[in-house]
């Protein structure tokens, strides 16, 4: 697709829970090779407007086009795969396979191989050596025979963002990738994330509240308030906007950040 066109477009995109509007009209276009990051306080509908566009929830109006094609009504596996990848707020792994087998999984898939959960997947020794590749990028190749529930929270992290890799997608999305890691852990997922922003036929969303994070690796900010689109423009300029910064992230004039600096 042209670069001038947006590989991802919601339009008056709406979600409602009885009375309460989670999601409120928000029209937002994403373009490849930029990395967009979504801020706001806490219910601001940040992860709500993520699972709108991932296909986990029905818009109550609105839609949502990805490479120009309408996949309001797509559930969110035929969204995965048209080319959107999403990175869950929580782990969402398949807790009793091995770290190795649930990286496995998601290269068969891209593949278009058949893959059974009861099979010996080191028959194909080819998606074994292109899972170890992605384990080894998140630095998880010494624990690829662990069960996924035995992993600490942190290294869980790292395996849900190595199966997004193997998944190949166009678009990646990231839930507070970071979140739950360790200081020591968390230049590992910002460098890849980092990685995946230089090439200019990748597009990612990001939803963080760490402002360094935002700030060192986002192309454009949106903030969300009540559901709401607020602001919307490069990170200098949202950033030093006095209502985005006592509102709704929580920092004083001037660009320091409070303690109450809201997810």
């Amino acid at each position: 697709m042209d670069s001038n066109h947006p590989v991802l477009e919601t339009e008056g995109l709406t979600i409602q829970f009885g009375g309460h509007v989670a999601v409120d009209h928000v029209s937002c276009q994403f373009h490849s090779g930029t990395l967009t990051s979504i801020v706001g306080p806490n219910g601001a509908g940040k992860t709500t407007y993520f699972n709108l566009i991932s296909g986990q929830l029905p818009p109550s109006e609105g839609s949502i086009r990805l490479f120009g094609r309408d996949i309001t009504d797509l559930p969110a596996p035929a969204r995965t795969h048209l080319g959107m990848g999403r990175a869950f707020q929580l782990t969402n792994l398949f807790p009793a396979l091995s770290v190795a087998e649930n990286v496995r999984l998601a290269v068969a898939s891209k593949a278009g191989i058949g893959y059974s959960l009861l099979g010996r997947a080191d028959r194909r020794v080819d998606i074994y050596e292109k899972a170890v590749h992605y384990l080894e990028q998140v630095g998880l190749a010494r624990r690829q025979q662990w069960p996924a529930a035995a992993l600490p929270h942190g290294d869980q992290r790292k395996l849900e963002v190595a199966i997004l890799m193997a998944l190949e997608p166009d678009i990646f999305m990231f839930d507070e990738p970071t979140a739950g890691m360790s200081v020591d852990e968390v230049p590992v997922i910002l460098d890849l994330i980092q990685s995946i922003k230089q090439d200019k036929n990748k597009t990612v969303l990001l939803v963080e509240h760490k402002m360094d994070v935002v700030r060192s690796l986002s192309d454009r900010i949106i903030v969300l308030h009540n559901g709401e689109l607020v602001a919307d423009g490069e990170p200098a300029e949202v950033i030093a906007s006095p209502v985005v910064q006592e509102a709704y992230l929580g920092m004083a004039p001037g660009g320091q950040e409070n303690e109450t600096t809201p997810a």
